[in-house]
C-alpha cells in the first residue's frame, strides 16, 4: 500500500473551528493534472474525506478530479492538519500532520503507540526544516495575525466596560471576515479613525509590549503596524509617560493621542545578571538561568497596556511575569488592561493565565486584586486570551500557504515505498517507520522510560541505574530538532554508562532552546570521566565548525556522588557471539564485535547504534578452530576474545559453544554451514556467512521460520556489499518510478598498484585453486536484450577492457562473472533490464595470459603422466613437456625460446601475447630444475603450487578490492539517469601488521551482521540475504562509519 500514489486528506474532527486542509482543490489539480497524472508529481488519486465545515466544499475537490469517499483504505499516504483519531488509524499507512511526539510529549505518547502497532509511516510536518533550519511547514503567522486581530476586537469591549469609546469597538473576530484581506482592510479603516479622531486621553499612551522574534510575533506585529504607530525601544518606555511618573497618577494630558506605541522585548529586557558587574550573555542566560534575575515586572511591564506573548518559555527560566507581580503591578496603578498569549502557555511564562480560551469565547479576565477569574469584561482585573488554533481562523489563507509548500513534496511522499530513499529534510521528519521508531527519534522511548514521574521502584533500583558513580547534568540547545539528544545519549551509552531522565522542558518553535536535566552513572571514575569529556567536546565544538551556533549544546555539570554498590554485583549480560573458522577474514570480524562498544563512541557511528529496548554491553568473542594455535592467533590482542579447539564434525562440541552466544558467524569452507545451521535452528541461534546461500542452505528457510531465527547469508563482499549497494541504487530508482534499462556489476580482488609487480599484476590473499577455478566456469549474461553463454574454455578469450571514469589511472579489463540473469530476479530485474552483467575486474593483459597458460595446458586437472607412479620431474622438464619440446636435455631455455614456442603451437596468434606469457612461465620459476614435490599429481596441481609462492603478498604489501556498480534508469517523464556506485578499499596496516582489503571487506560486513541481529535490527526470520533494506540500510551506514569509502553518483 504505500508507495502506491493515492492521498487521503482526512476530514479534521479534532475541534469544531478546524477548518483548515492540507491541500486545497487548486493544489490537488496541480498534482493530479500537472505533466499528465502521476507521470510528474508522483500522485495517481486523491481521496478526500467528505466535511460540511471545510473551508473548501467537496464539490471543489470533485470539479478538479478528487474523489470523496470517508474509506481511505485504498490511499498509501493519509495527510490532514491536525492527529486523526486513533481508532481511525488505518495500518501499513503513511501519515503526515501535526503529531507533537517528537519531544516524548507524554499527552500524545498513545497516539505514538497506536502508529507503532500498525506499523504506520509518520512524517510530522513540524520536522519538515529547510537548509536554512528554519521550519517550511507552519501557521506560526497566521497564529500571530488571527491573535492580535481577535484580541484588539476585544479590546474594544474591554474599554467600553471601562467607559471609553474606541475605534477598536468596531472590529470583528479573525473568523468574522471572508478572507484576511478583508480583516487587515477592517484593520486599517480603524486605524484611519486613530489617525484622524485619535484616542481616548485616559487610555494613552496605548503600549503594545511583543515578546519574541519568530513568526507568531511578526505575525502579531504585521497587523500591529496596519494601525498608526511608533516602535519604541524598552529602554525608552518611560519617557512615554514621563521620567518618574507615579503609577498611581494618571497621565497629564486631556489631548486625544493619534497613534499607537509598541516594543519589542527579548531576553535581555527580562532579566539581569544577578552579578552587577556582569552584562547580559545570551549564550550564559540560557545554560545557567539560576544566575539571573527577573526585571521584566520593573522595567517593562509598568508601562503595558497589552501584552502581546508570541515566545516560549520553560520551567528553568524566571517567569515574564507572575501572579504576584501582577498583585503588585495592580496595586501601583499599573495600565495593563489585557494579555494576549498567542502561545497559549497554560500556566507558563505569565502564570496568571491558567486555561485555555475558544474561538466562540476567547477571553477570560483575572482579578488580580482579589485574585479570582471571571469569565466577563465587566469589573477590575485584565481581560486574557489563550486560543490555541487561532490559525483556522483564516482558513483559506493558512491553507493556500500550506499546501503551497506541502504540495512541492507529497508526491514524494506519496510514492516513497522506503522512508530512507527520500531527500533529507523529508527522512529527517520521519518518526516512525514500519513499526518501528527511525534511527533519529530512538531516543523517544529512552525519555519515556526515564521519565522521573513514571520510574516504579522496581525500575529505579534496578542495574541500569545503580552505577558506583553518578553526576547530575544539565544540557540545553537545538537538542530535540537539530537531535543533538541523540549524540549525547549516544556517547553516554556507548562508554557503558547508564542515565536517567530528572527533568526535560522541550522547546516548541525551531528557534526556541530545549533543556534536559540527565543524572549519568559509571561503574568506573574513568569512564564517568570519559564521558562527560566527550559531552563537553560537542557542547563547545570546533570554532570554525559551519552553523555554529545552530549545532551548540549548553552543558553543566554538578559534583560526582559515589554509591556504596559493591564490586561482583553487576548483573549485566554479557553477549556473546562464536566465530568459526581461522581465515584471514576472521580477524576482523573478531575485532568489530569485540571492540563494538568503543567503536561505537566514533562520531560517524552513533546514529544507528544498537536498539533502545535493552541495554547493549560489550560483546564477548569465542573464535573456534580446528587447531587452537590458529585461533589464538586470531584473537591476539583482542579484548573479550577467547579462543577454543573445536571441529564442527563434534556434534557434542558443536551444540556445547552454539549454546553459549546469541549469533554464530561461520567463516568456514561452504560445505560445512549446513552442519552449523542445522545446530543453530535446533538452539535457537541466529548465523551469519559470508558464502553463497546454496539450495540447502534455502531449504532451512521455513524451519529458521519456525524456530524465530535469522540465518543471514551472503554477508561479506561478492556476495554481500555488492548486494547491499545494488540494492540500494535499484530500490531508490523504482521509488521515483523509474525502469532499470541496465545493470551492470564489477568487482575484483587486485594487488595493489604498487604490489601489481609481475608480469600477471595479480597476487593471490587467498587459495590459487579457487581462484583459476572461478576463472573456467561457464557464463550467461544479458546485453541489450540478447542472452550470451561463454563456455568455461573460453572465458579468458572474453575478456574486455575496461575503465572507471572517476577511477582513470586504473587500466583494467573484466571476465564475465557465472550466470548474471540469477541476480535479474534476485534483484526484482528481471523482467525490465535488458543489460545484465556481472564481470570479475583484473589489471588489463590479465585475461590474455591466463588463456595463454589455459591452452598449454597449465591448468588441466586430469592426472598427468609424467608426475605418476612417484616420479619428481623438475619444473624445467615438466615445462619443455608442456611446449612439446623434444629436447628435453638441451641447455636451460630463455624467454624468446619460450615465446617462440607458444606461436609454433598455435596457443597464440600475436607475438606480444606470447611474449607476456612467457615472461609469467619464467617469474614462475617453471624453467628451473627444482624437483616438483611428489604431492603434484596434475598440471593444475603444479600450477597452484607455484602461482602460491611466487604471487603471494610480502608482509607489508597492500592489496586492493574494487567494486563497481553502474545502473541505466529511465523515468516516466523520458528522463534517463546513469547511476553508479563505487567502493575502493586497501589494506589497512595497523601495529605494523597488514591486515588485507579482501579480509576486511568479508570479515566487517559479517561482523556488522551480528551485530545487527544482536541489537534486534533484523527482525525477519528465516535465511536471508543483505538485498532488504531492514538490512542493507543500516549495514551500508556501518561500513560507511567503519571507514569505507562508498562513492555515488548520478549523471
Amino acid at each position: 500500500m504505500l508507495g502506491n500514489g493515492v492521498i487521503g486528506i482526512l476530514s479534521e474532527t479534532c475541534n469544531k473551528w478546524e477548518r483548515r486542509t492540507p491541500l486545497t482543490p487548486s493544489h490537488c489539480a496541480r498534482l493530479l493534472h500537472s505533466g499528465g497524472g502521476d507521470t510528474a508529481t508522483g500522485v495517481a488519486r486523491i481521496i478526500v474525506q467528505p466535511s460540511t465545515k471545510r473551508i473548501y466544499h467537496d464539490s471543489q475537490y470533485e470539479d478538479v478530479g478528487c474523489q470523496v469517499s470517508d474509506d481511505l483504505s485504498q490511499c498509501g499516504l493519509v495527510v490532514g492538519v491536525k492527529q486523526p483519531q486513533l481508532e481511525m488509524i488505518l495500518p501499513d499507512r503513511a501519515y503526515a500532520f501535526f503529531s507533537h511526539t517528537h519531544k516524548a510529549q507524554k499527552e500524545n505518547m498513545p497516539l505514538l503507540d497506536k502508529i507503532l502497532n500498525e506499523r504506520v509511516s509518520l512524517y510530522d510536518y513540524e520536522l519538515i526544516v529547510g537548509d536554512h533550519g528554519k521550519r517550511l511547514l507552519a501557521f506560526g503567522k497566521y497564529a500571530g495575525r488571527a491573535g492580535l486581530i481577535d484580541f484588539l476586537h476585544g479590546l474594544g469591549q474591554r474599554y467600553l466596560s471601562l467607559g471609553y469609546s474606541t475605534p477598536f469597538l468596531s472590529l470583528g473576530a479573525s473568523y468574522m471576515y471572508p478572507s484576511l484581506a478583508a480583516a487587515k482592510a477592517a484593520v486599517i479603516s480603524i486605524g484611519e479613525e486613530i489617525a484622524t479622531h485619535g484616542l481616548p486621553p485616559g487610555i494613552c499612551p496605548l503600549v503594545f509590549i511583543f515578546t519574541g522574534s519568530g513568526n507568531v510575533s511578526l505575525g502579531a506585529q504585521e497587523i500591529f503596524k496596519l494601525l498608526p504607530h511608533t516602535f519604541v525601544e524598552p529602554s525608552q518606555l518611560p519617557e512615554l509617560f514621563g521620567v518618574g511618573r507615579d503609577l498611581n497618577q494618571p497621565a497629564q494630558t486631556s489631548k486625544r493621542v493619534f497613534q499607537v506605541y509598541g516594543s519589542v522585548v527579548t531576553c535581555q529586557d527580562m532579566v539581569e545578571h544577578r552579578d552587577a558587574t556582569k552584562v547580559f550573555d545570551k549564550a550564559d542566560y540560557y545554560a545557567h538561568p539560576e544566575h539571573y534575575n527577573p526585571i521584566f515586572h520593573e522595567k517593562v511591564a509598568p508601562y503595558a497596556s497589552v501584552i502581546v506573548n508570541c515566545m516560549y518559555w520553560e520551567e528553568r527560566f524566571p517567569r515574564l511575569l507572575s501572579t504576584k507581580q501582577i498583585q503588585d503591578l495592580m496595586r501601583k496603578g499599573c495600565p495593563l488592561v489585557g494579555v494576549s498569549d498567542i502561545t497559549c502557555d497554560i500556566g507558563g511564562s505569565i502564570e496568571f493565565v491558567n486555561q485555555t480560551t475558544s474561538i466562540d469565547s476567547p477571553f477570560f479576565r483575572y482579578d488580580p486584586l482579589n485574585d479570582s477569574y471571571h469569565h466577563d469584561m465587566e469589573g477590575n482585573g485584565v481581560i486574557c486570551s489563550a486560543v490555541d488554533i487561532l490559525p483556522t481562523e483564516f482558513a483559506k489563507e493558512a491553507s493556500q500557504h500550506f499546501g503551497d509548500v506541502l504540495s512541492q513534496f507529497v508526491g514524494c511522499l506519496a510514492s516513497a515505498t522506503d522512508a530512507t530513499n527520500l531527500p533529507a529534510h523529508l527522512r529527517r521528519a520521519c518518526i516512525a517507520h514500519g513499526g518501528a521508531l527511525t534511527c533519529l527519534y530512538e531516543y523517544i522511548p529512552r525519555m519515556r522510560n526515564s521519565d522521573s514521574e513514571e520510574i516504579s521502584e522496581d525500575t529505579a533500583n534496578c542495574h541500569s541505574y545503580k552505577k558506583k558513580y553518578s553526576i547530575l547534568v544539565s544540557l540545553s540547545g537545538h537538542l530535540f530538532d537539530q537531535f543533538l539528544i541523540n549524540e549525547a545519549l549516544d556517547i553516554i551509552e556507548a562508554a557503558g554508562g547508564s542515565f536517567h531522565s530528572v527533568k526535560c522542558q522541550v522547546g516548541q518553535s525551531v528557534n526556541v532552546k530545549s533543556y534536559s536535566e540527565l543524572e549519568v552513572g559509571a561503574d568506573d571514575r574513568v569512564v564517568l570521566d570519559q564521558i562527560i569529556d566527550s559531552l563537553t567536546s560537542i557542547a563547545n565544538p570546533n570554532e570554525t565548525s559551519g552553523n555554529q551556533e545552530k549545532n551548540k549544546m549548553s552543558l553543566k555539570v554538578g559534583k560526582v556522588q559515589e554509591s556504596d554498590i559493591k564490586k561482583g554485583h553487576n548483573t549485566e549480560r554479557k553477549t556473546a557471539v562464536l566465530i568459526l573458522g581461522a581465515g584471514r577474514v576472521c580477524q576482523p570480524a573478531a575485532e568489530l564485535l569485540a571492540s563494538s562498544g568503543r567503536f561505537s563512541s566514533h562520531q560517524g557511528y552513533k546514529a544507528c547504534l544498537e536498539d533502545d529496548s535493552e541495554e547493549q554491553n560489550d560483546v564477548q568473542v569465542i573464535v573456534g578452530s580446528l587447531y587452537l594455535k590458529d585461533a589464538e592467533e586470531i584473537i591476539e590482542g583482542i579484548p573479550n576474545a577467547t579462543a577454543i579447539q573445536l571441529d564442527v564434525m563434534d556434534h557434542e562440541n558443536l551444540f556445547k559453544y552454539v549454546s553459549q552466544v546469541e549469533v554464530v558467524i561461520s567463516l568456514l569452507p561452504a560445505s560445512c554451514h549446513i552442519i552449523v545451521a542445522n545446530a543453530c535452528i535446533e538452539l535457537k541461534k541466529h548465523l551469519v556467512t559470508a558464502s553463497y546461500v546454496d539450495e540447502s542452505m534455502s531449504m532451512l528457510n521455513e524451519k529458521a521460520k519456525s524456530a524465530g531465527v535469522t540465518i543471514l547469508g551472503e554477508m561479506g563482499l561478492d556476495p554481500g556489499i555488492d548486494h547491499m549497494m545494488a540494492m540500494k541504487m535499484i530500490n531508490e530508482a523504482h521509488v521515483r518510478k523509474g525502469i532499470i534499462r541496465s545493470f551492470t556489476s564489477y568487482c575484483g580482488g587486485l594487488p595493489s598498484p604498487a604490489a601489481a609487480n609481475n608480469p600477471l599484476a595479480y597476487k593471490f590473499s587467498w587459495s590459487p585453486a579457487g581462484a583459476i577455478r572461478s576463472g573456467r566456469n561457464p557464463a550467461t549474461y544479458r546485453s541489450n536484450g540478447e542472452t550470451l553463454h561463454i563456455d568455461g574454455d573460453s572465458l579468458y578469450d572474453s575478456v574486455v577492457r575496461f575503465r572507471i571514469p572517476d577511477l582513470p589511472a586504473f587500466a583494467l579489463e573484466c571476465l564475465p562473472n557465472r550466470n548474471s540473469l540469477v541476480y535479474g530476479e534476485l534483484y526484482g530485474i528481471g523482467h525490465e533490464a535488458s543489460t545484465i552483467f556481472r564481470g570479475t575486474l583484473r589489471y588489463e593483459g590479465f585475461g590474455e595470459i591466463m588463456a595463454t597458460l589455459a591452452r598449454i595446458g597449465f591448468f588441466d586437472t586430469e592426472a598427468h603422466p609424467i608426475l605418476k607412479d612417484g616420479k619428481k620431474p623438475t619444473f624445467r622438464t615438466f615445462l619443455l613437456e608442456l611446449l612439446k619440446s623434444e629436447d628435453v636435455d638441451g641447455p636451460l631455455i630463455a624467454e624468446k625460446d619460450i615465446s617462440e614456442r607458444i606461436v609454433t603451437l598455435g596457443h597464440c596468434k600475436e607475438q606480444g601475447t606470447a611474449v607476456k606469457a612467457a615472461k609469467t612461465i619464467i617469474f614462475l620459476g617453471f624453467h628451473e630444475a627444482g624437483e616438483i614435490p611428489a604431492s603434484c599429481q596434475s598440471a593444475f596441481d603444479v600450477t597452484c603450487l607455484r602461482m602460491e609462492e611466487r604471487l603471494a603478498y610480502s608482509s607489508t604489501e597492500q592489496d586492493m578490492v574494487l567494486l563497481h556498480h553502474e545502473v541505466e534508469v529511465d523515468f516516466p517523464d523520458g528522463l534517463s539517469e546513469n547511476h553508479s556506485a563505487t567502493l575502493l578499499e586497501f589494506g589497512r596496516t595497523k601495529n605494523g601488521k597488514m591486515t588485507t582489503a579482501m579480509a576486511l571487506t568479508v570479515g566487517i560486513p559479517a561482523g556488522i551482521g551480528a551485530l545487527l541481529l544482536l541489537e534486534n535490527k533484523i527482525k525477519t526470520r528465516g535465511v536471508l540475504r543483505p538485498i532488504e533494506p531492514e538490512i542493507y540500510e543500516p549495514a551500508l551506514d556501518r561500513l560507511e562509519a567503519y571507514g569505507f569509502k562508498l562513492m555515488e553518483k548520478i549523471q
